[in-house]
């Protein structure tokens, strides 16, 4: 498929397809005109990709994870790799905490100044 297909079927920049490919994340055969052209696997490929960096990992731990997990299965942890995993999860926890605190003192602001019967903004 060509990346303008691609990018349709992952709601992905044309220009972030080139770039996971520039780094090594997604592979293109290259058509006699020049043309990307994509495996219908790399949709799911750009998907994952896109869920890992959502996630927080940089693209160099990403390029570890993508070779072991199946195209319509799970990523799987390549050897080496889950420390990081492990790390990445930590920190993602740490701060779901750290906002799920700043929801409360917001909430506890809100209530506190709605009970002082103070008037809603203009």
């Amino acid at each position: 498929m060509r990346i303008g297909h691609l990018a349709e079927l992952t709601g992905t920049s044309e220009r972030l397809i080139r770039y996971y490919e520039r780094v090594g994340l997604l592979t293109a055969n290259r058509l006699a005109n020049g043309y990307r052209d994509y495996d219908p696997a790399a949709a799911q490929t750009v998907r994952q990709i896109r869920a890992l960096l959502a996630a927080g990992l940089p693209t160099r731990t990403i390029q570890q994870v993508l070779p072991c997990g199946q195209p319509d299965g799970p990523l799987l942890a390549c050897p080496g790799v889950l420390t990081k995993l492990r790390t990445q999860l930590a920190e993602l926890d740490r701060r779901a905490d750290e906002l799920e605190q700043a929801r409360q003192t917001l909430r506890q602001a809100i209530a506190a100044t709605e009970a002082a019967g103070m008037p809603p903004e203009a």
